[in-house]
């Protein structure tokens, strides 16, 4: 199970996401976008060094984070990539469309 825990500063907000992202995890995406919208900071870090695994469906949570952020004209940039989760965003070409950096 993903859990995220959020900060913000005065231009971005940081959630930092720790566990599983998977298919189950919808609910939480929902808290995500909630605090982004509540937030309505300029950046928008998801900081995924806390993340041990993700699936298919947890990317595509990635891609719905993106758009809602580019909705609310607000960069998303993802960071803190490592291990199977780094291999899994690398192979799915997710950084075609996401701001990675380290």
């Amino acid at each position: 199970m993903m859990e995220f825990q959020s900060r913000s500063t005065p231009d971005a907000l940081e959630a930092r996401l720790t566990g599983r992202l998977e298919f189950t995890d919808h609910d939480r995406l929902r808290d995500i976008i909630e605090t982004l919208e509540q937030a309505k900071p300029r950046r928008f870090v998801l900081n995924l060094s806390g993340l041990e695994f993700i699936d298919s469906a947890g990317l595509g949570m990635l891609l719905i984070l993106q758009e809602e952020s580019e909705q609310r004209n607000v960069k998303m940039i993802v960071s803190g990539l490592q291990g199977d989760v780094k291999r899994s965003i690398d192979l799915a070409k997710i950084g075609e469309i996401v701001t990675i950096e380290p």
